[in-house]
């Protein structure tokens, strides 16, 4: 019996047990992770599990059950179980019942992966972790670490609309830190962000990520950052790097376009979102440079895929659209009570876990601008690069965020190095003041985006390059 077969036989259980509609995804995954810290390897994981999630609709009530037995008649009970579910859920009166129409198509779709990152020698992988963090030792960091890990995922969907769709998706990427500790004072730098670089992608990511090459200069930053000048207070122009404009996106912008915030239906451990719906298509978000594009489909980007995990074909999207609120990310059963025509955002974390609204790769299209232009047209203001912490509020609207590094700009020159910078503003306010944007776009991967109840983990993207704000209070303390 095949795995689509298996699929099959719980969504004809669960529509023989009284459900309306029925989809299930049988899931196989393999995680490996290894991490070395001061010139040894820490910890070697490596896990591997399987198994199908069942969802069923009655009426206006979902159903949900899971199950880590692929054989034919635990998946049929499954089934039944998860429509006897959506049964008891309908007995409460709840929102819509309906689901935006999608394509019930037939398909298969694999991410691009040169070298399968499976296939490395943890020897090989050991060896680059080993050799990075020794060399940060070597150059100043009192602690050093290192890390990678490797997802590989096949996925196959049945649903009772016809949907018949495999998955095999490949991520991967890594990191190093150094951290250097003074009296009173601490400090990181990082490479090459804040939480490691990560892609649909093989181990070609980690080697054009070069970590030995970087290992010396962060853990002498590191060093240097304990006896730099603090971040001046005040309000001043500021210019973002890429890596930190990717989370910037991310909090500011792709949670708060999650139509299941906005709808309130995701309003505990998550938050909610200040975006009313009613003003779609009419509401300023930013400035005429903010472009920001929801697209699963760019090769290589974290939150890429041929389908989501309700069948949708991946398809890009505009979300803002020179400066005006255009677009949301969407499920079909959100969509549907929100009186929209399109879905293609809903994932889940395993086949454990109910599919949920997420974000895909949600990033800003190129500007017309550089990094070194930006830096020129300053007379003064300070340039922050990768995240140190983050602090938004339930609403995603008011924000403070802090970085490893500054420098300091005068008269269109980098001057000094600059510690703890912080900056901190209001999300359309804050994006109103963008003049000037670069178009050196890297998509950024988040692999550790939490959300829900129980909590799930999901992998996102973000495209982003440089971007200079206008008159943004920085120097935050506390």
């Amino acid at each position: 019996m095949t795995h689509f077969d298996v699929a099959t036989a719980a969504v004809r259980a669960a529509l023989d047990a009284g459900a309306r509609y029925a989809d299930a995804r049988v899931m196989h995954r393999r995680y490996e992770s290894m991490s070395a810290r001061d010139g040894d390897i820490e910890e070697l994981t490596q896990d591997e599990d399987a198994g199908i999630g069942v969802r069923a609709m009655v009426g206006a009530g979902w159903g949900f059950y899971a199950v880590p037995d692929l054989s034919e008649p635990v998946a049929r009970a499954a089934g039944e179980r998860a429509a006897r579910i959506a049964a008891a859920s309908a007995r409460v009166p709840g929102p819509g019942g309906d689901l935006v129409r999608t394509p019930a198509v037939t398909g298969s779709w694999s991410s691009p992966c040169r070298v399968d990152p499976l296939s490395v020698s943890l020897a090989d992988k050991g060896d680059l972790l080993v050799g990075a963090t020794r060399t940060m030792r070597e150059h100043g960091a009192d602690l050093a670490e290192g890390l990678y890990q490797i997802w590989d995922t096949r996925k196959w969907f049945v649903s009772s609309e016809g949907h018949r769709v495999d998955q095999h998706i490949r991520e991967c990427g890594g990191g190093i830190w150094a951290t250097a500790i003074g009296t009173g004072e601490t400090q990181r730098r990082s490479y090459p962000s804040h939480g490691g670089q990560y892609a649909t992608s093989g181990w070609e990511l980690l080697d054009s990520l070069d970590l030995p090459a970087h290992s010396a200069r962060i853990a002498e930053e590191a060093r240097a950052l304990l006896t730099a000048p603090a971040c001046p207070a005040g309000e001043t122009t500021l210019i973002l790097g890429g890596e930190q404009m990717a989370l910037q996106i991310h909090e500011s912008v792709g949670h708060a376009i999650e139509l299941d915030r906005i709808l309130g239906w995701e309003a505990a451990y998550a938050g909610t979102s200040w975006l009313d719906l009613s003003r779609l298509g009419e509401l300023r978000y930013g400035s005429e440079l903010m472009n920001i594009t929801i697209d699963p489909t760019l090769p290589g980007a974290l939150g890429s895929f041929g389908y989501d995990d309700e069948g949708t074909p991946a398809a890009p999207r505009p979300a803002v659209r020179e400066g005006r609120w255009v677009g949301v990310l969407a499920g079909r059963d959100s969509a549907a009570v929100a009186g929209l025509d399109y879905a293609g955002s809903v994932r889940a974390d395993g086949w454990a876990r109910l599919p949920m609204v997420r974000m895909t790769n949600v990033g800003l299209e190129p500007g017309p601008h550089t990094l070194d232009e930006m830096i020129a047209a300053t007379d003064d203001g300070v340039l922050m690069d990768i995240n140190r912490s983050w602090s938004i509020d339930d609403k995603r609207l008011n924000f403070q965020f802090g970085c490893e590094i500054g420098w300091e700009i005068k008269n269109g020159r980098r001057g000094r190095m600059l510690r703890n910078p912080t900056y901190t503003g209001i999300g359309p306010r804050f994006w109103r003041s963008m003049d000037m944007l670069s178009g050196e776009t890297v998509a950024w991967g988040t692999p550790n985006c939490g959300k829900g109840q129980p909590g799930q983990i999901g992998h996102t993207g973000h495209p982003a390059a440089p971007a200079r704000f206008r008159d943004v209070r920085v120097g935050v303390r506390g």
